[in-house]
């Protein structure tokens, strides 16, 4: 049997209720798995990379978690959303540019059409763009399972390379959420591909950083892929800056300090381990340039 054959599944399913998905996960015991767009299931089938299944429950057509929201302190996006819808999100263009800047770079618009962020979070791929814009937020997730609900801090959901502690047979990933940034705050997202072909990152990285008035910085976030078996949170980086004041030099240093925490590998896919060293040298420095120019309100 072809693995195309082999990886095919018997039921698909699109429940209208969060309880109603669950309960199709229950009734399965194992043997269902969770969807979103599919756009990685689809790379997964054709790489024969998909174990057998007898049902796919389509998560993306839950009543209500297809929407992006204020609630609270919190902008909320439903496990639905496209990467498209919150590219064109004004709330998130402004106060979470690095995520409206991460979705905007993942595929191409077909793809982006389709796929969801709540996808991308699940697969826990350690250059999913969407998930590096997010981790700088300090985004949170929400899982469903038959004990209920919660919300977690993203960055605990990953367990390895395309590896998630959310239960894909048995849990739903319903939605995410962040704090938006606020006075004098600002974020960014850059990322460094081959300009040909092939669409994997050479290196992603984004930032979010505050300031008090007299351009000291008071917090500060940056995250990173893939640098590492999960997307990366740089945190000797974010110690280095906080409590220095926002400068090239300042930036210069955060971005020897992420180095120092990472064992960058050379890859024929990607680039040599000294190029992508030089991206990080490059650009880290350079994106919290802008992010600081959006928290003082000098971009141009």
């Amino acid at each position: 049997m072809s693995n195309s054959s082999a990886n095919r599944w018997e039921n698909y399913y699109t429940p209208e209720t969060v309880a109603e998905a669950v309960e199709l996960l229950q009734r399965y015991d194992g043997q269902a798995r969770v969807v979103g767009g599919g756009t990685d299931l689809v790379v997964e089938i054709r790489r024969g990379l998909h174990r057998p299944i007898d049902a796919l429950v389509d998560a993306s057509r839950i009543a209500g978690l297809n929407t992006i929201d204020q609630d609270g302190d919190y902008i909320v996006i439903g496990c639905g959303v496209t990467h498209s819808q919150i590219v064109r999100d004004v709330r998130i263009m402004r106060y979470g540019s690095c995520l409206s800047e991460s979705c905007g770079v993942i595929g191409g618009p077909q793809v982006r059409n389709v796929g969801t962020l709540a996808g991308n979070v699940a697969h826990a791929l350690p250059a999913g763009d969407g998930t590096i814009g997010l981790l700088a937020l300090g985004g949170e997730i929400e899982i469903a399972s038959i004990d209920g609900t919660r919300w977690i801090p993203m960055q605990e959901s990953f367990k390895g390379p395309g590896k998630s502690f959310i239960n894909r047979h048995r849990e739903v990933l319903t939605r995410l959420r962040f704090k938006p940034t606020g006075t004098r705050e600002g974020s960014a997202h850059h990322r460094v591909m081959r300009p040909q072909g092939l669409c994997l990152p050479i290196i992603s990285m984004a930032v979010r950083i505050q300031l008090d008035e007299n351009n000291t910085i008071t917090k500060a976030r940056i995250s990173m892929g893939p640098v590492g078996p999960v997307p990366f949170l740089a945190e000797s980086a974010m110690e280095v800056l906080v409590g220095g004041t926002a400068s090239a030099e300042q930036f210069d240093k955060a971005a020897e300090a992420a180095l120092a925490s990472v064992t960058l590998r050379s890859s024929k896919y990607r680039a040599s381990a000294e190029y992508r060293e030089q991206m990080v040298r490059t650009y880290l420095p350079a994106i919290l340039t802008r992010a600081v120019e959006q928290a003082t309100g000098s971009t141009p």
